[in-house]
């Protein structure tokens, strides 16, 4: 069926062949529906949508439902989109991977497919503790900072920075693992990031000083920012198109694991003398870097990485590890070398690549003349990355003990109990979005979520505000408070939390995904920072309760952002994202599309 559209307006052609099928023996089958011809009404130039079945098994071709091929039995079918651009002689082929993995499961096949996903599983979770002991810092720093203040009576300000230099440092790490990964590895970058991490930990449950504990945080924050990119990265890489949004937001929830282990860290520890108790808090880190360390002995390379560097009979052997059949693992194969550069059916196991590949070439296709898909992708990643930490929520898990204490809650059990809450918020609510990514979808989960916050952060403006001006103790503002503090939390994490990590990695192209993603994480450490040395200056000076305000309008902003920006790509490989986020591809056809595979 072919579609011509223009600027203004869409006109779908009628005429026979509008219902035209084809059966399917088996066999590959070819079918244009016949018939279909119109010309774009408006201004500009028009655009030839072609879709065309080129490779099948079975089942039927139906001329108006363009992607039910299959419904009746095929298995692992292959679209052409064709988009040509009339009068400028310019060709774009992409590859549409629109399979119904429909698998037999009466042998012991299945069998054999449950302890492939199994082992796909525990590789990613070997590595997601590195996001245990990286993100343990937030929730253990929240706590050790009324310790920390106690023994080196520091400032306001000193204790800003100390909250925010990590993530400053991050910035840096972030910026150089790009670039680290493609050059080395994801695996080897992985062990990287343990390394600093763990010298930073050392340093910090050390600390003798304040400059000794900057020191130790600055180093930290490297393997920080190393880990926050590579995370994502390696588990998109290695997930298959329907379980990559479970699998790519487990970080997040290690993250939140590690915030809760804080927290618990915090009330535990604390309860030992000064020296000792905030030290063990910091230090106490270096076990997950040391289990990590471990761990990447078991964990193979990105396949994707592996075929980028022309390793394509090491990148089969991996993808028949983590895939559950041996069909899926030969069409991801197919469509990850496709997507390379190389001819699908190439039989070689080494191929050479130039080395454009790499290095300035790479970020010049990025940056300095970017593609119309790329620069949008780029603007959704730098956005959401913005937004996911302009929102507020390193304020709300870092300094929960003062809003809680500005609450009205007074003592030190208390406070560090009622962190704990949090983090306990947190995780449970990351859970629940894990198995909604893949099936309520990215862009749904981002409404849902920024709209929770921006009620629940009114909430919380306005009942610190009654607090403040009060004159006497309110309990209902109390009792508020720390509702709207959980429902926020909720909030972030059911949605802004997860997909962030999700989707700024899923959507660049291969060659030109970790410098992409790195962006996106540079841009997130910057804002992160931001929030975490600048919070306690701007509740002094607008007051907590309208710092609170700020936030639920720039979650308002967030809200119009992924609206307008961020189509959806749930369920889509990898290699099919530069067909979403092209021009004439709009957010409306990729939801209808989207909706018509799911009825398959």
């Amino acid at each position: 069926m072919t579609i011509v559209t223009g600027e203004e307006g869409v006109v779908e052609g009628g005429g026979g062949g509008e219902e035209g099928a084809a059966n399917g023996c088996g066999e590959g089958v070819e079918e244009v529906a016949g018939g279909v011809e119109a010309e774009a009404e408006g201004r500009g130039v028009g655009f030839v949508h072609e879709f065309k079945l080129v490779e099948g098994v079975g089942g039927s071709v139906n001329g108006k439902e363009l992607n039910r091929a299959g419904k009746e039995g095929g298995a692992g079918e292959r679209w052409e989109y064709r988009r040509e651009t009339e009068g400028r002689g310019e060709i774009t082929i992409y590859t549409l991977v629109l399979r119904r993995n429909v698998h037999v499961c009466d042998t012991g096949d299945c069998v054999v497919s449950r302890i492939k996903c199994q082992v796909d599983t525990n590789l990613r979770m070997n590595f997601y503790g590195e996001y245990i002991g990286d993100e343990s810092d937030t929730g253990v720093m929240s706590g050790a900072m009324i310790f920390i203040k106690e023994e080196f009576g520091i400032s306001d300000t000193q204790q800003e920075v100390l909250a925010g230099i990590l993530n400053l440092c991050a910035l840096v790490g972030s910026l150089a693992a790009g670039r680290t990964s493609d050059y080395i590895g994801r695996r080897y970058t992985i062990a990287l990031a343990s390394i600093l991490f763990m010298v930073g930990s050392l340093l910090m449950g050390y600390g003798p000083n304040y400059t000794i504990l900057m020191l130790g945080r600055c180093v930290a924050g490297i393997g920080v920012g190393f880990a926050l990119l590579i995370a994502p990265v390696y588990s998109a890489e290695i997930s298959s198109a329907k379980s990559r949004g479970f699998l790519t937001s487990l970080p997040e929830l290690c993250i939140g694991i590690g915030i809760l282990l804080g927290y618990l860290a915090n009330y535990f520890l604390g309860k030992l003398t000064l020296k000792i108790g905030w030290r063990l808090m910091l230090g106490i880190a270096i076990v997950p870097s040391i289990a990590l360390a471990l761990g990447i002995l078991t964990m193979p390379e990105s396949p994707r990485w592996l075929v980028m560097h022309g390793h394509l009979g090491k990148a089969k052997k991996v993808l028949l590890q983590v895939s559950n059949t041996e069909q899926e693992a030969e069409l991801r194969f197919k469509d990850i070398k496709l997507a390379a550069g190389i001819d699908e059916n190439c039989p070689e196991e080494m191929v050479k690549f130039p080395k454009k590949n790499h290095g300035e070439e790479v970020w010049k296709e990025l940056i300095v003349r970017p593609s119309q898909s790329v620069r949008w992708m780029l603007i959704a990643a730098v956005g959401i990355h913005f937004f996911e930490h302009a929102t507020g929520i390193e304020a709300v898990m870092l300094y929960s003990p003062r809003i809680f204490k500005k609450a009205g809650v007074t003592t030190k059990d208390k406070l560090l109990l009622t962190t704990i809450g949090v983090g306990l918020t947190k995780i449970f609510f990351l859970i629940i979005a894990s198995f909604l990514l893949d099936k309520v979808g990215r862009r749904r989960l981002l409404l849902i979520s920024t709209g929770g916050m921006v009620c629940s952060l009114t909430v919380l403006g306005f009942s610190l505000t009654m607090v403040h001006i009060s004159q006497e103790k309110l309990l209902w503002a109390l009792a508020l408070s720390i509702v709207a503090t959980y429902t926020f939390v909720a909030s972030f994490n059911i949605g802004l939390g997860p997909v962030t990590w999700v989707y700024s990695t899923e959507i660049f192209p291969l060659k030109l995904r970790a410098q992409g993603a790195s962006i996106g994480v540079a841009v997130n450490r910057v804002m992160n920072a931001a929030v975490s040395m600048s919070f306690i200056s701007i509740y002094k000076t607008i007051t907590i309760g309208g710092a609170f305000f700020m936030f639920a309008g720039i979650s308002i902003l967030a809200m119009m952002f992924f609206y307008f920006f961020l189509p959806e790509t749930k369920g889509r490989a990898l290699e099919e994202m530069e067909m979403v986020f092209s021009k004439s591809y709009t957010n409306k056809n990729v939801v209808a599309e989207t909706e018509l595979r799911e009825n398959m």
